[in-house]
């Protein structure tokens, strides 16, 4: 695998202007950005700022000063002045839901709901234009912690506004869905269904199913629901790929793929409308994983799409109180969250896909589940050798301290989001305590203990705008400037480090820091153009920076005038 991926780098550099584009002269540049501030994210920042950048095919053919670019310019090259804008690596965000949000664009939107009221009506409204055909409604982003009544609510309310559809909305951390009647009774839950392992089918006094179903209990839903066709996945797939490239977006870690997704992913990438690079990890499902070991991992010929990774689950979410803690919420006493997957498939896991050559990633958010899997990885990569096999943990919201400095004793990446931080910080301390808070959201401590980190969003759950990210990251407050100072603010980042863990170290957690995450000679052409630089703008003027381009593999894929 490695010697591979050695000879794509080496076609990279080749096609990307080590090589004349004529038999016979010099370099010639097919895009030419000049007149900027081109944050490279080396040292030359400092040293040499950079005002232009030349795309020669899908790479980077030279970076330096407006003079330089111009000796490449050919009779088709296309001329950007960037009008003193920047231009940094492209947001790679490495950590979310593709797929989930081609389809949030297109089913209903409950995100921002103040009250459980305020999503029937969105059901209401949607069961109208549906009309009378009996066919599913989905939806996707309430959130009872928002509500001025934080309870889960009653399936009655949908089935009073539904008419002959089901309904499943999911939460908006996707842990927790609430149900309606008609899809209840779709997937023959009753009174007497058991919850499942790591799930919980939520149930009023008398033993009644309320609608409300956590974690693995969600999936028994799934045989119920009809799956969309490939049209229609394909449709929702260019739905989230346009919403990308306006934000500026030039890559994604998919967390959770399967075959017929990545095969679909491939044709996008053959018909020239993947606008973004795809870094995907495989689902944990028995047939997935069969064709993962047999296969071995998989990278187009292009470097559009790249599949090196499993994404394991070792809990639920906090919001949903399914995080695995290790002691009891401090809101709900008696419980501890919820182990979804066990441990021991885990290691199971572990052991026979890193074996295959491929990255684990396992989701975990309490501090429970964080140790599970520091055990587990603990036991399972000295079995393995000494490779660089960077082991990740997604999420790492909840760390106890005396876990902190383990991922960077067994080079595991917490891959962390931001804006997980900001959204939940308000109601954090009532599920923690205080003693656990120090180890919340604690992207600073790991840092400093030496761990990698890189940044997404987990979007469909938060919004896929890198600005909000970074500003989490630098502030952690909400877009109001509260709480004055931030919540824990000396978990905050500096602007160009926060920048970094979006874009540089989001390539090393791909394995791609030698290709890509950095402005530099021979790298891949994938950024983003902002008419201000965010590593070093002050907090509220970081909102309001607009995308003006976004570049992926040498094309313009979003441009502000269009």
């Amino acid at each position: 695998m490695r010697f591979r991926f050695a000879l794509f780098v080496f076609a990279l550099l080749i096609s990307s202007g080590c090589r004349s584009n004529n038999a016979d002269g010099p370099v010639t540049a097919s895009i030419i950005f000049l007149g900027g501030r081109i944050l490279t994210l080396t040292e030359r920042d400092a040293d040499s700022p950079a005002t232009a950048v030349v795309v020669t095919g899908s790479g980077i053919a030279y970076v330096g000063d407006d003079a330089g670019a111009k000796q490449l310019q050919g009779p088709d090259t296309q001329v950007i002045d960037l009008a003193g804008a920047t231009l940094l690596p492209g947001f790679v965000d490495s950590h979310c839901h593709l797929y989930g949000l081609g389809a949030s664009l297109a089913q209903i939107d409950a995100v921002g709901t103040p009250s459980a009221a305020a999503v029937a009506r969105l059901v209401e409204e949607a069961a109208k234009t549906a009309g009378d055909d009996g066919s599913w409604l989905e939806g996707r982003g309430w959130d009872q912690n928002d509500w001025v009544k934080q309870v889960y609510p009653d399936r009655a309310l949908l089935d009073a506004v539904s008419g002959d559809h089901p309904v499943l909305l999911r939460r908006i951390d996707g842990h927790a869905a609430w149900a309606n009647s008609k899809a209840l009774e779709a997937a023959g839950i009753t009174a007497e269904t058991a919850d499942p392992v790591g799930g919980q089918i939520v149930r009023d006094a008398t033993g009644r199913p309320t609608g409300i179903l956590i974690d693995n209990a969600v999936d028994l839903l799934r045989g119920a629901i009809p799956e969309p066709d490939r049209a229609e996945q394909m449709r929702r797939i260019e739905l989230a790929l346009d919403h990308c490239a306006r934000f500026g977006v030039t890559g994604v870690h998919e967390a959770g793929l399967d075959w017929e997704r990545l095969g679909i992913y491939s044709e996008l990438d053959a018909a020239g409308k993947l606008t973004l690079r795809v870094y995907g990890m495989f689902d944990d499902m028995p047939e997935v994983l069969a064709r993962a070991r047999s296969e071995g991992p998989f990278t187009s010929p292009d470097g559009m799409i790249t599949a090196r990774a499993v994404k394991l689950y070792a809990d639920g979410a906090l919001g949903s109180r399914g995080a695995l803690l290790l002691a009891d919420y401090a809101d709900q006493p008696g419980s501890r969250g919820l182990a979804v997957t066990p441990p021991e498939h885990l290691l199971e896991v572990a052991r026979e896909l890193g074996e295959a050559g491929f990255q684990i990633c396992t989701h975990a958010i309490g501090d429970g589940a964080n140790r599970m899997v520091l055990d587990i990885y603990a036991e399972a990569l000295p079995e393995l050798g000494g490779a660089d096999r960077r082991w990740r943990i997604e999420h790492a919201q909840i760390v106890d301290s005396a876990d902190i400095p383990r991922f960077a004793e067994l080079g595991v990446i917490a891959a962390m989001q931001p804006t997980h931080c900001t959204s939940d910080m308000d109601w954090v301390p009532q599920r923690l305590g205080p003693a656990r808070q120090a180890g919340a959201y604690a992207w600073k401590s790991l840092l400093d203990s030496g761990a990698h980190l890189c940044f997404g969003t987990d979007f469909p759950i938060e919004r896929v705008d890198p600005r909000l990210g970074l500003y989490a990251a630098r502030t952690r407050q909400h877009t109001d400037g509260t709480p004055a100072g931030g919540w824990q603010p000396d978990g905050r980042l500096d602007g160009r480090t926060a920048v970094e863990l979006y874009t540089a170290e989001s390539a090393y957690a791909a394995f791609l820091e030698n290709a890509s995450g950095r402005i530099k000679l021979g790298f891949r052409a994938d950024f983003t153009v902002m008419d201000g630089d965010p590593s070093t703008c002050n907090d509220k003027d970081l909102l309001d920076l607009q995308v003006l381009y976004t570049v992926v593999d040498g094309r313009v894929v979003f441009d502000h005038q269009n």
